[in-house]
Order: structure tokens, then sequence, then C-alpha cells
């Protein structure tokens, strides 16, 4: 092996926003596609849609200025010829292509006003006898001020310098049949032109299957090595006293469902463990995780212990407040209540409460995980719409503790797949069954030319003595380069002067905390009967009357909050009706979209669909914050590799540590990991 160059420290700045810190970490810097130089297709033989490689003699060049300023060369082989059109150019590009000189031009081969021609190809002089390459040219990722050549340079130049060992033994690639790791590195930098470029750009040539089976199973071994850390690190011990917690049970309406008692078994239990809980409880919109949440709370609180109830927004937070305290005050329990809105004085009376173990129970905002509110013996950590919050704010929570369980909460449903990739090192609960009473929610689409058919609808159901929520996605106009849509204040003033008999009110993300708390309590309570919101009652808002919802432009809305929004009707006894109301024109995504949430009513089955159309980037939300995702693998399209992974990783770490130690050096040395803090 040769001595590697020095790298300029302006080049390691330009590397390092590529993620590229070490010589190592230019191995796994893969192509995003090929460019084929390895042969050349006459002129006389070029089709219009193809990228080609051609060579020829400049037979005129100039500047021309119209339609637009422009430089246009002829490129000429024997009695053919090809255009060749540049946007922007400089002086060195003019005399680079000046007549009589032999060009070779790669692009993509156009009809445009001279005939075929090519528009910004890639251009190099040279001779008659200049070699063709002998292999596929690599396209990179990269960034600004950092060519491909110097790319290609530095990353042949770490091919041969670093040992390409295979950390996977010979025995397990053969049952999995699976190609060598440098082989399929050298491949994929370097393929020979015989190979199918199409496969490679799809990933779906065996280099490609054993790179993403490597990345599948450094992830799979990263999460185990942090669940097995996790079991080693030490918590309070809180088993069940069954005193409050069957007090509450007794005292409840309703019984709880097979699917909830199940799983409060398996939070009661891993409560009592003297290792920290870490449980992701899913449960589609009304499943009834929120009394579950009680009844662990419960098991901490009758041990002695504080508990932090967190949800993402005040109108949730304060949801979960107000229907704890109406279980938990017969029982001697008093929540505190901490948000960012509350004054000076109330927040430092509700900080004191919390650091002198008055309350053993404060539920809020992220006001919580303030550096200002200190925790007497916090034992469990509660946070619903977990995806919502960032890891570090999770993490600040936990460490107000020594070391407190967590209940993290989701009614956005995991697709089995991304469960399995991203929430591996979680245990997983699931709510799979709603309570007994609920009738299903009808879901209607509707075109907003029937506008006037849909405010009919909304007066007949609140003179019927039924309550309406009409949902909007913005509360101000949108920038003028968007479809102009209706805001909530004027579809408030529009909904009250067509509906003169009714009671409307206006909730919205700007409004006052007080405010916008007072308009939601005169809903519940049936003060108000037809409610406009913003997106801000997505989640949290319970009112059992609420039987018709009408989505206005739900063409703006991704699937999990057309789910959510939706799930706040259907809540009573009243057979439940969802208006979807759209405006042409719709996009082929979103009208997937809507053709999904209408056919489905199933938050796991939607929640799968959604991860076809999207990728798990947005479904993951904040949980991801500060962390790469996958690289190379799709969770969506390589589902048995990532089956395999997780096979394997587990007989590594079982069977052969030094082995799983290798495979993860190679893969995450170098990555800050948040995922499972």
């Amino acid at each position: 092996m040769k001595t590697p160059d020095k790298i300029p420290p302006a080049t390691l700045a330009k590397l390092a926003k590529l993620g590229i810190h070490h010589r190592a970490d230019l191995l796994l810097h893969l192509p995003l596609r090929y460019e084929d130089e390895t042969h050349l297709t006459p002129i006389a033989a070029l089709d219009a849609g193809v990228t080609v490689q051609v060579q020829g003699v400049v037979s005129h060049c100039e500047v021309m200025y119209r339609p637009r300023r422009s430089l246009i060369c002829r490129l000429q082989e024997g009695n053919d010829e090809l255009t060749l059109r540049f946007l922007n150019f400089y002086p060195s590009q003019q005399k680079q292509l000046a007549v009589g000189k032999t060009i070779r031009a790669i692009g993509e081969v156009r009809m445009g006003y001279f005939g075929l021609e090519m528009v910004h190809p890639k251009c190099r002089a040279v001779d008659d006898d200049t070699p063709l390459q002998q292999s596929l040219t690599p396209i990179y990722p990269t960034t600004a001020g950092l060519s491909q050549p110097v790319l290609r340079k530095l990353i042949v130049n770490a091919l041969e310098n670093i040992a390409l060992t295979d950390t996977l033994p010979p025995a397990l690639l053969k049952k999995l049949q699976l190609t060598p790791f440098g082989d399929s590195l050298r491949l994929l930098h370097n393929p020979t032109p015989d190979i199918s470029a199409s496969t490679l750009e799809q990933r779906s040539h065996a280099a490609w299957r054993r790179i993403k089976f490597d990345e599948l199973l450094a992830q799979q071994l990263s999460m185990r090595v942090h669940h097995r850390e996790r079991n080693k690190r030490i918590a309070p011990t809180l088993p069940p006293q069954r005193n409050l917690t069957n007090a509450l049970l007794n005292k409840l309406p309703f019984t709880l469902t097979n699917a909830q008692q199940k799983v409060w078994r398996e939070i009661s239990g891993d409560l009592a463990q003297s290792h920290p809980m870490q449980r992701l409880l899913l449960g589609d919109v009304g499943s009834g995780k929120t009394i579950v949440a009680a009844l662990a709370a419960l098991q901490a609180i009758e041990n002695g212990y504080q508990v932090a109830f967190m949800a993402p927004t005040e109108i949730l937070a304060e949801q979960h407040f107000l229907k704890l305290r109406e279980w938990l005050v017969a029982l001697g329990i008093e929540p505190v209540w901490l948000s960012g809105s509350l004054k000076k004085k109330e927040k430092s009376a509700a900080a004191e409460r919390i650091a002198s173990g008055d309350t053993l129970l404060a539920v809020g905002t992220h006001a919580l995980f303030q550096a200002s509110i200190e925790f007497n013996k916090l034992g469990l950590v509660i946070v619903d719409e977990q995806h919502k919050f960032g890891v570090q704010q999770r993490l600040a929570l936990r460490n107000k503790g020594d070391e407190p369980h967590q209940l993290m909460m989701s009614a956005t449903p995991i697709p089995r797949t991304l469960a399995m990739s991203y929430y591996a090192d979680l245990d997983v609960s699931v709510i799979d069954e709603l309570p007994p009473g609920r009738t299903p929610i009808v879901t209607k689409l509707v075109s907003d030319a029937r506008r006037e058919e849909v405010f009919e609808r909304v007066r007949a159901a609140c003179l019927a003595g039924r309550q309406v929520y009409w949902v909007c996605p913005l509360i101000e106009e949108s920038d003028a380069m968007e479809v102009e849509l209706q805001n909530a204040i004027e579809t408030h003033q529009q909904l009250s002067e067509a509906l003169p008999e009714l009671k409307v009110g206006l909730a919205h993300g700007r409004l006052p905390p007080a405010e916008k708390a007072a308009v939601m309590a005169a809903f519940k309570s049936g003060a108000l009967q037809l409610l406009v919101a913003t997106t801000v009652i997505e989640v949290g808002v319970d009112v059992p009357n609420a039987s018709l919802m009408v989505i206005d432009h739900a063409e703006r809305m991704g699937l999990a909050q057309l789910h959510q929004l939706r799930g706040r009707v259907g809540r009573g006894a009243a057979e439940s009706l969802c208006v979807l109301l759209f405006q042409q024109p719709v996009s082929e995504l979103a009208r997937a979209r809507l053709k999904i949430i209408f056919e489905n009513s199933d938050g796991f089955i939607i929640a799968q669909q959604d991860l076809q159309l999207r990728g798990p980037g947005e479904l993951l939300g904040a949980r991801q914050s500060g962390v790469a995702m996958l690289r190379f693998a799709d969770i969506r399209e390589d589902e048995d590799l990532l089956e395999q992974a997780r096979q394997i990783a587990d007989e590594l770490l079982q069977n052969s540590p030094d082995v799983a130690r290798a495979h993860l050096q190679r893969w995450m040395a170098n990555k800050h990991d948040f995922l499972h803090v």
C-alpha cells in the first residue's frame, strides 16, 4: 500500500459537512448514480431522451442573445452534427470549445430549436487516441467547493490504503447468500461496463444488498446493546401495592378492555423491576391510553415516588390534567399544573410544590423539564405524543431523577417495519381494540363546490342537539405564491353569518392561552355548538357530544393528522360523520391520501399506507432529532433484510460478541447516537 496523501484543511472542512471525519468514512460514501464514459455513441445514432457520450470536432461556436444569452457550439462527426448549449458559461469554456478542438461530451440528448442538442453537457478536450474509461463513472453526493474529481481521488486513495476485511464470518455470508464486503464496496465505487446501471441506481444489485444488510445489522446491534445497557442501570423498584390502583378501577364507570388490561399488566410488571422501564404504549385514537397511564402513575405514587406527565401542547396537557384531577382527587391526590403560560407567581408556587415533594403528580408541557424545575423524588416520567418531543428534551426530564422509569405514549400507530427498525430498543405495548359502545365514524369526501350543502348539514346536526368541529389548516393568509386558502378567522365569520341561530366559537394557536382554554371549555360544556379551529384540536380534546367534523382543505393535510382529527368525533353513542372538504385541483399524492383515509378506519393500516407514501422520516418525527436516518437501506423495500438482521443481531450478541463489536465499530464508530438515550 502506498502512503495516503495529506488532505488539506479546507477539504477536510468540506468533507465534514458530508459527515466524513475519517478516511474510513470515505469507503461508505457511496455513489448516487453513474455516468457511462466507457464507450462513445455515434452522433448519427442519437435519440432524444437518452444520456450518452459523444465525440466530435467543434465546427462553430458563438454567443447568441435570442431567445436568451447562450453559448452555442456545433459538434461535428463526419457529416453529422450535435448542438451543445450553455446558458451559464465562462470565458474559459469558450476557449475550451474553440473551433477545431476535439471534444468529448456527456449529457442527455433533447430535441431543441436547432435539432438534437445537449444542454450543459460535461465536456473535456481530448486527442484522437485518448482512452475511454474502463468502468462506470461514479457521481457522489457532494457539497459546494468539493468537486467530483477530488472526491473520486480521495475515495480511490482510501480503497487502496484501508484494509477491507470482512466483519462477518464466511459461513454466515454463505448462509445469507451475501457477497464479501470488500468485493461489494469496490464494485459500487468502480462498476465495470457489463453491470447494469439500473440495478446499481435502483440498489437491487447483490453488492448493494450486502451494504444494506450490514447497515441494518449495525442498527439492530446498536439497539440491542442499548437495551442491554439500560437493563444494567438501577431504577426505583415500584411493585404493585394495589391500593390506589384498585380504588381507581372500582370507581370508574367503565371496565377496561382486554387490550387495556393486557398492556397494564405489562407496564405494572416493568415498574416492579429494578432497571428503568422504557416502554412505548401505542393505541389508536380513542383507545383509552390515558386511563392506563393514570394507573401507572398511581403505582409509582403508592410507592412514594413522584410522577411527571408531559404533553407537547398546552391544550393536550391541560386535557390530561383535568381528566387526571377528575379521577384522582377523590383518592387524595391533587395534581399540580405547570405550563409556560402561567404567571410567574403561579409558576413559582407549582415549582415549590414539586421540589418539596408536596405534590406527587405534576402535569404540564415542556415547562416540566426546564432547569429551574427540580423534583423531590421522581420515579416515573410519562410522555404523551412522544414523537413530537426531541430526544434531548426527553433526556432532560429523565435526568431530573436518579433513573426514573419512562412510559411513552403515541396515538400515531407505528407500522410493524418501522417498529422493528427504529423502536427495537423499546418495549412496545399495543392497545388494539376500542372501548365498547363506540359507533364507527362515517367518512365522506366532498368537493368545495358543495360548501353550502355542508353548511346545511352543520345546521341540522346542531339543531338536533349535537356539536360540530370545523377544522381549518391555516389561521392567516398563505404566501402569495401558494394557493389562497380560507383562514380560520374568515371561516368563523362566514359560518357565523350563514348560521346566525348557532353559537359559534373560534380556537387557534395564536390565541392567548387563557382565551383558548375558555373557548375549549365552553365547547366542552355545550355552551358553544360549533367550534371553528385550526389543528390545535388534533389531539386531546374529548367531547362525546361532538358527532360531526368538517375538515376544510383536507387535501393539504397528512394522513396521520387527518386520522387524529377524525378521532375527535365518534366518542359518544351517536353515529358520527367526518366530512373531508377538498378543493380542486388535487395532486396525485393528496388524492392517494384522501382515498386511503376514506377507505380505512384502522390507524395501523393507515400508518402502513403512509409509510409507503412518504417513507419513515415524517412518521418518526422529532424522535430522530440529531440522528441520521438509514442511508442505504429502505425499510419499505428491504423488509426481508431487516428480518434477517434482527435474527443475526441476537445470534451475534449471544454467541459471537467480538464479531458484533467489530461490525459496530465499522458502522457506528463516528456516529453521535442520540436514538437510544
